[in-house]
Parts: C-alpha cells; sequence; structure tokens
C-alpha cells in the first residue's frame, strides 16, 4: 500500500489548494480595493489555469457538461484588478494595450505546442496541451482549454472559456465563441475527434458531442433549431440548456421555406444546419489526412 501514498497526497494536495483558491476567488470577487496579497492569490489561480489544474467547465461522470463559476469569477476579477499598461516591444510600430493581468501565455519548447511564424496570440491563463498545433494567425483567449493533438488553423479563434477536446481541427476561419458571463452559463465545448469545417461558427454555449463533423460554414446558436434527417426529428436547446449537437452527427448548410406569403411569392428560404448522416468509415477516411498535417 505504500506505494500508494505519494499519489494520494499528491491528490489530497491538489484538491486542498482548489479547494482554497476557491475560497480565496469567491472573496476577493466581493471587493473593490486590492492588495498586493490579492494580486498574488490571483497569479495563483492565473497559473493553475494556464497548467490545466482548474478549468471553466468540466464533464461530469454522465456527460453531463457544468459551469465552474467560481473559475469565471476569477477570470473577470482579473479584469477588474488590471491596470492599462503597454505591451508592445520596444521599437515596434505595432502597438498593444491591455490589462497587466492578461499578458501572452508564457511559453517555451518544453510546452511541447508547435506554434507557426507568423503572429499568433495565446492569452496567458489558457490551457494549451502538448502536442497541440496553432497555425498563424490564430487567438486563444484566456480560461480556454485546448485538449492534446488539437489543430487551431489560421485566423481561427478560441474564445474564452471554450473548452476543446483531444484530436480536434479548427479549419481556417473557424469561430468557437466564448462565455465568460454570466458565471453559470456553460462555455462553448467541442469535443474529441471533432472536426470543424473552415468559416463555421459555434457559439453561444453550443455543445459538439465527439466525433461529430461541421461543413464548411455552419452556424450553430443556442437558438439554432438543427434538422436531423436519418432520425427524423428537429434538434433544439431546452429551456435553460445548451443546443448540442449528437456524437457522430455529420452537419451541413441547409435552409428551409420561409411559408408566408410574401415568402412564398418571392420564394424565400433561411439557412439552417442540417444533420445529413452520422459519421461512419467513409467519413473518417475522409478526415484521415487532418493526421499528416499535426
Amino acid at each position: 500500500m505504500e506505494i500508494w501514498k505519494p499519489y494520494c497526497q499528491n491528490f489530497l494536495y491538489e484538491v486542498i489548494l482548489n479547494l482554497n483558491l476557491e475560497t480565496l476567488i469567491s472573496a476577493l470577487f466581493e471587493k473593490s480595493d486590492f492588495s498586493s496579497e490579492d494580486r498574488e492569490v490571483y497569479e495563483d489561480f492565473k497559473t493553475a489555469l494556464r497548467r490545466g489544474e482548474i478549468r471553466s467547465a468540466e464533464k461530469d461522470a454522465d456527460g453531463t457538461w457544468h459551469a465552474n463559476a467560481w473559475v469565471k469569477q476569477g477570470i473577470l476579477l482579473g479584469f477588474r484588478m488590471g491596470k492599462m499598461v503597454e505591451m508592445s516591444k520596444t521599437n515596434e510600430t505595432f502597438r498593444f494595450f491591455d490589462k497587466d493581468t492578461f499578458p501572452l501565455r508564457p511559453m517555451s519548447l518544453e510546452d511541447g505546442v508547435r506554434i507557426v511564424i507568423g503572429g499568433s496570440a495565446i492569452r496567458d491563463g489558457s490551457y494549451v496541451a502538448p502536442s497541440v498545433v496553432v497555425v498563424p494567425p490564430a487567438y486563444i483567449n484566456v480560461g480556454a482549454y485546448v485538449d492534446e493533438g488539437t489543430m487551431v488553423d489560421s485566423h481561427a479563434l478560441v474564445g474564452s472559456c471554450a473548452q476543446v477536446g483531444k484530436r480536434v481541427h479548427l479549419s481556417a476561419a473557424a469561430q468557437i465563441g466564448g462565455v465568460l458571463e454570466p458565471v453559470n452559463a456553460t462555455p462553448v465545448v467541442i469535443e474529441d475527434d471533432v472536426l470543424v469545417g473552415g468559416n463555421t461558427g459555434v457559439y453561444e454555449g453550443t455543445i459538439v458531442r465527439e466525433r461529430a463533423v461541421l461543413a464548411s460554414g455552419v452556424i450553430l446558436t443556442r437558438s439554432t433549431p438543427v434538422f436531423d434527417l436519418p432520425n427524423e426529428r428537429i434538434i433544439k436547446a431546452g429551456e435553460g440548456n445548451s443546443l448540442e449537437i449528437p456524437a457522430g452527427a455529420v452537419v451541413v448548410q441547409g435552409s428551409r421555406a420561409v411559408t408566408n406569403n410574401f415568402g412564398k411569392q418571392n420564394g424565400l428560404s433561411i439557412y439552417c444546419p442540417v444533420i445529413v448522416k452520422y459519421r461512419d468509415e467513409k467519413t473518417d477516411a475522409a478526415t484521415l489526412l487532418e493526421d499528416y498535417l499535426r
């Protein structure tokens, strides 16, 4: 049994550390004036976010995602606590001015993240796992969690608190929206092995389940109805819940007719996302190329 003792001690240490951070952040969130000691607590909090020890949303054993409100409070606290400073490099004409609590994330070769030359930015307080690839120009915001083997392609955005799983491809110009407020709202979640096509937008706490494929140009929001052709149903977000795209769904752009007289007279239709099938061996073969790009 002695062999397990160090692991148990480390686990208990992390639990106690996180509980202590939660208590301290919740208390600081009620304050308006901050001391140097308060700033140290915030820096410990941000470091824990950067290391992936805490995150703004987590998946329960039953598959339900929930927001960690206190973590989002900590991020908001950083905006209130910070002071505007110049973050530009000396002798550069490309100028940057932001809160001193949110500099760029410290990075080194030992992080194992492949950042291609060309001008991407990763904000501190985000977790970017080893083997992630970032292609310029891309942006990863505070509170985001990007897991192993994921590619963030050029002009792609990972918004504040967005949760991106393993082996995801966010194609060029994909927009993964951030949900920082309200603090109890679940952010956008992209689960493992999802392919997000170019110019696709996922917003307002939408959850895309594992192995789904979002074709180029698909837009998903909480108020978007999704038409599931194979199962002959319409998927909508329930009251107070997120829109959820089922595991393995292949979603493309579609349209539906406007049925009032004016719409009929003018042949109008409006955009809607359509699930045309569920992922199969043919779909997997078509997406296999992504493995060679990493």
